[in-house]
């Protein structure tokens, strides 16, 4: 028999979703077997010991016995090594940890890396493999493993927030799909003069399912509504063999978060962001790429401002610009 102490990040859910998520190797007929039979039994906060319906909600203090052999729950428990798969090379990097405590975590996740395993058919590690790894399954949890918040795309610098603790993501996620409870700002470069320094953008945008010859999201004045707000910071001139060429440093909030939403609205005031491939200007991606060894949307998730959900404040974290971007900057300074 082994017994499992409940905490904050494993009550309030089924007694056979936690067995599930405890037992991976177990099916959930096996399990619904288990707890008909009586080899699974709760100590409740009345310290009455007793057989519950796999319906119970279990309560943080609570005690979960399983009646099997040690050898049983083992191979009841096998799951893969996450951390024999991440190599050295390939681990979080330490510098790139904008923030953590013991409820959060947020990353400025370097372009180039799928955040879930499996996206972009791509075998490549993702970033929360490696925030895995990084915590080598130690935290403080029987079944909560630190979860992604929210999402961003594989080419885009991003500070991300990733949960520690159950009640941190779902008061965090809740934000995030609110929207007025934090705000995200960003950083770009994009092509030409800007014709005003400062503005709103509040053309609505449509996502195609499917999209194969045409751009995924489209201006749609019948679809969702989409606010960009943007401020320009710095304009550079440079020389290309077909004359002079402006390129505008921006910064850019947003009060929705509709997909590709900057790179569209971007576009539509005909100044796309350098080396979007999608929205941009394909003939300038290539000579940029070439000459300065530009390969990915200047796109760079600079700073997220959010009421912290244990510590009962507002808080703003700034993620430095990646290496790719500062380097182009200083050239564009020089």
């Amino acid at each position: 028999m082994k017994s499992y102490s409940i905490t904050s990040n494993d009550s309030d859910q089924r007694l056979d979703k936690f067995l599930k998520k405890l037992l991976p190797n177990a099916s959930l007929s096996y399990i619904y077997k288990l707890v008909r039979k009586g080899n699974i039994k709760v100590i409740t906060l009345e310290n009455k010991k007793t057989k519950q319906d796999k319906d119970y909600k279990l309560i943080a203090g609570e005690q979960v016995q399983i009646f099997l052999s040690d050898t049983d729950i083992t191979e009841l428990q096998k799951t893969e090594k996450q951390q024999n798969i991440i190599s050295g090379e390939q681990k979080l990097l330490k510098s790139d940890i904008a923030f953590e405590d013991e409820n959060l975590l947020i990353v400025n996740k370097s372009p180039w890396l799928n955040v879930h395993p499996g996206d972009h058919k791509s075998d490549e590690v993702s970033l929360i493999e490696q925030v895995h790894d990084y915590y080598s399954w130690k935290l403080d949890s029987l079944t909560f493993k630190p979860s992604l918040i929210h999402r961003i795309d594989r080419d885009t610098s991003w500070i991300i927030m990733i949960a520690k603790s159950k009640h941190a993501l779902t008061k965090l996620s809740d934000d995030f799909k609110k929207h007025d409870k934090l705000k995200k700002t960003y950083f770009c470069i994009v092509l030409w003069k800007v014709s005003r320094r400062s503005g709103t953008v509040t053309k609505k945008l449509q996502r195609i399912e499917n999209a194969k010859s045409e751009n995924k999201v489209q201006v749609n004045e019948k679809w969702l509504e989409a606010i960009t707000h943007y401020k320009v910071l710095e304009e550079y001139n440079i020389k290309l063999p077909q004359g002079s060429q402006i390129l505008t440093a921006m910064e850019v909030t947003i009060e929705t978060g509709r997909m590709h939403q900057i790179r569209v609205h971007m576009a539509t005031l005909w100044n796309p962001i350098l080396w979007d491939k999608s929205y941009g200007d394909k003939q300038l991606n290539s000579y940029f790429a070439n000459h300065y060894n530009i390969t990915r949307q200047m796109l760079h998730a600079w700073k997220i401002d959010f009421f912290h959900p244990a510590k009962k404040q507002r808080m703003k974290v700034t993620s430095k610009l990646k290496r790719d971007m500062e380097r182009f900057i200083n050239i564009l300074k020089r």
